[in-house]
C-alpha cells in the first residue's frame, strides 16, 4: 500500500535529516538483506511492516500503518560494550521518533512504537552482528 511507503519515506526522511550521537546509514529496503561487511557502518532500515484498516464511520476509515525500522552493526569482541553502546543509540531513535510528526505524511500521528528484540542474541553469537528491531505505527484517518 502507498501509504505504508509514504511513512516510510517520511521517516527515512527524518532519521537522515537528524543527528545522533553517531553517524547513521539509513535507507528504504524491500528486502532487507545485507552481506555482513555491509554493516560495518551503523545501519538503519526502514521496511513497512503492515497497514491495518477500520471502518469509524461510512464515509471514513483509520489506518494504523506499522513500520519496522532495523538498526544494525558488526561488533568488535567486546560484545557487552557493544551492545550498551548500540543500544544507546536505539533509546535516542525511540525518543526521537517518540510524537514525532512526519514533514512528509502530515495526516499520520504517531500511535506507539515497540523495540522488539532489543538485540537478537542469535545474531550476536552467529555473527557477531547487533540487530535491533523498532516497530513504529501511526494513525491516518481518511474521509
Amino acid at each position: 500500500m502507498k501509504l505504508a511507503l509514504d511513512i516510510a519515506d517520511a521517516i527515512v526522511t527524518e532519521l537522515a535529516g537528524n543527528s545522533f550521537s553517531e553517524p547513521l546509514v539509513v535507507s528504504r529496503r524491500v528486502l532487507p538483506e545485507y552481506e555482513i561487511a555491509e554493516l560495518k557502518a551503523l545501519t538503519v532500515t526502514v521496511v513497512p511492516k503492515s497497514v491495518e484498516i477500520a471502518n469509524i464511520t461510512r464515509q471514513s476509515s483509520s489506518f494504523d500503518v506499522a513500520i519496522d525500522i532495523g538498526i544494525q552493526q558488526k561488533i568488535s569482541k567486546d560484545t557487552d560494550a557493544e551492545v550498551a553502546r548500540l543500544s544507546g543509540i536505539v533509546t535516542e531513535i525511540i525518543m526521537f521518533l517518540t510524537r514525532k510528526q512526519l514533514s512528509g505524511v502530515p495526516a499520520a500521528r504517531f500511535k506507539s512504537i515497540v523495540n522488539e528484540p532489543v538485540y537478537a542474541p542469535e545474531h550476536l553469537s552467529e555473527k557477531r552482528l547487533f540487530t535491533s528491531i523498532l516497530t513504529v505505527t501511526y494513525k491516518v484517518i481518511d474521509g
